[in-house]
């Protein structure tokens, strides 16, 4: 069984502060990670390969400074990575991402699985595995907490709000993930050494035979602002029915109820 787990390289959400006058992200002292949620992707493609055999190749796509996450992705189990290195790539949406990420899954040939985050942990559109299934015009099951494959056919649990459902459809397939579906493992020394002697492809937008116009997103982002918290300290006392009366008059004033 051949899995691409597919990943996103952004920047690390502890370490953006903001501006306390304009609420602008400041993000000169933030450094970078792989999504969280893509942390599960890829570890959700090792285990499956790990009990049915096969390999996991770890896609990404991004600008140059995204090479650096390629001997993390590797350590984490995938035997080989494939970049799509492009400046293109600085303001891409959800649109553009699934296009370029879909362009590179068929220039890899022969996949079974594709597997990504439910979402990433900075733009958390959910769009990615949609649309990467509608380009491939495969399957996609979202919401994925469980997962295996026998002969074939891969059984989900997709965990929604009425309860747990069972789906099972024949590869090749489309998955996103639930950060509960496992644990990423931590990578030890000798898997992060050995990440750097792993082959990696990369290549660029032009390379998987798109224009760049297909690189051009649907949408533009006009501006990003942090959420500024000031606590008003305003304190209750007496008994229940006061306290009660007290916080609907303040609530009211506020314009919250």
């Amino acid at each position: 069984m051949k899995v691409v787990a597919c990943y996103k390289w952004v920047l690390d959400e502890a370490d953006l502060t903001i501006d306390s006058k304009s609420r602008a992200l400041l993000t000169d002292r933030a450094k970078n990670k792989i999504s969280e949620y893509d942390r599960n992707a890829i570890e959700c493609g090792v285990n499956l390969v790990e009990e049915a055999g096969g390999e996991v190749i770890a896609l990404t796509a991004g600008t140059a400074d995204a090479k650096k996450s390629l001997k993390d992705a590797l350590s984490r189990g995938p035997v080989q990575g494939v970049f799509v290195k492009d400046e293109l790539m600085a303001q891409a949406d959800a649109s553009v991402t699934a296009k370029v990420l879909a362009a590179a899954v068929r220039q890899i040939e022969a996949v079974d699985l594709v597997i990504c985050g439910e979402g990433s942990s900075d733009g958390y559109s959910q769009q990615v595995g949609i649309r990467l299934a509608q380009h491939l015009g495969i399957p996609v099951i979202t919401f994925v907490n469980k997962v295996s494959v026998e002969n074939g056919i891969l059984r989900a649990e997709r965990k929604l709000e009425e309860g747990i459902e069972v789906v099972e459809v024949a590869l090749p397939a489309v998955l996103t993930v639930l950060p509960d579906i496992n644990k990423p493992r931590i990578p030890s020394l000798k898997q992060i050494l050995g990440a750097s002697k792993k082959p990696v492809k990369e290549i660029s937008v032009a390379d998987l035979g798109l224009e760049p116009a297909a690189a051009e997103p649907r949408v533009q982002r006009t501006e990003l602002l942090g959420t500024v918290m000031n606590r008003k300290h305003i304190r209750f006392e007496g008994e229940t029915a006061d306290l009660v009366a007290q916080v609907l008059e303040v609530l009211n004033k506020e314009g919250l109820c």
